[in-house]
């Protein structure tokens, strides 16, 4: 229990959700159902503001009094954002995270929801909806795989490896054209560089085992929140790139996740140098 927050009822709602609103609409969007907000990479469907909304109506119940900050509240009410530093409680989500490939029918989609206390994330959860299974974790407590017939798994990144044997995921894009330029560059310093865009299951996946580093540029918390403390818990080193930690205030300074602080320092001053 985090914060009076009940973690299980949190993550049946996130479910709840895909199978209400998000998976009866996966490859069945019609031509309205999906808009354009900020630039053609960045979309909204229908699915996204259902799923927000059937989350939204029922979390009082789940967390009595708690700030809501949804990804598609925000893009209504930008002041809205400015309410999570102060809040004793907030529920943050993302009710589709990869929109574009959810958007695009592409199976790489899923909903996240943090729990944040007085400043810091004490819970994440991560929801498959196709592969109806949750990553979650409370501090302290490490992060577990949990399927739908109730087993677990704890979860564990993978051991350092050296910088030219590193696969990790990257997201690019909201480097200025010069940075991204040397960035991409450096990238060939490691062995094999991704990207989902669905930060849900790079997080997943890496908290998994599966890559050595993950790296983002734009934080915004329904993004992030979730995945950096499930990484954390799993053993992962994250901070932004000044070396400060990341918190949920922050939505800019960028963030670099790799499997220990050696792997981090070498990522930080040989890869993402800008």
């Amino acid at each position: 229990m985090s914060q009076s927050v009940d973690i299980a009822a949190l993550a049946n709602l996130l479910q709840e959700a895909a199978v209400k609103e998000i998976l009866p609409r996966f490859r069945n969007l019609g031509s309205g159902d999906v808009r354009m907000k900020s630039e053609a990479i960045d979309l909204v469907t229908e699915g996204d503001e259902a799923a927000e909304r059937l989350i939204k109506s029922k979390i009082d119940a789940i967390a009595p009094g708690a700030v809501f900050i949804g990804e598609e509240s925000v893009a209504a009410d930008p002041a809205l954002l400015d309410k999570l530093d102060g809040a004793d409680l907030a529920i943050v989500v993302d009710p589709i995270d990869g929109t574009f490939n959810f958007a695009a029918g592409l199976p790489l989609f899923g909903v996240m929801a943090s729990v944040v206390a007085k400043g810091e994330t004490v819970a994440g959860i991560i929801y498959d909806p196709l592969g109806n299974d949750w990553v979650i974790a409370e501090k302290g407590s490490g992060a577990w795989m949990c399927r739908p017939d109730g087993s677990q798994e704890k979860l564990a990144v993978t051991a350092g490896v050296p910088l030219e044997s590193m696969v990790g995921g990257a997201s690019t894009g909201f480097y200025k054209k010069d940075d991204r330029r040397i960035v991409m560059a450096n990238m060939a310093k490691v062995r094999m560089t991704t990207s989902y865009r669905c930060a849900a299951h790079e997080y997943r996946i890496f908290a998994g085992g599966h890559l050595h580093f993950l790296m983002y540029q734009k934080l915004m918390p329904w993004d992030h929140l979730a995945g950096t403390l499930i990484a954390e818990e799993a053993g992962a080193y994250a901070a932004r790139f000044d070396g400060s930690r990341y918190l949920p205030a922050h939505i800019n300074g960028g963030l670099l996740l790799a499997t220990d602080k050696e792997s981090w320092d070498a990522l930080r001053r040989e890869v993402f140098i800008v």
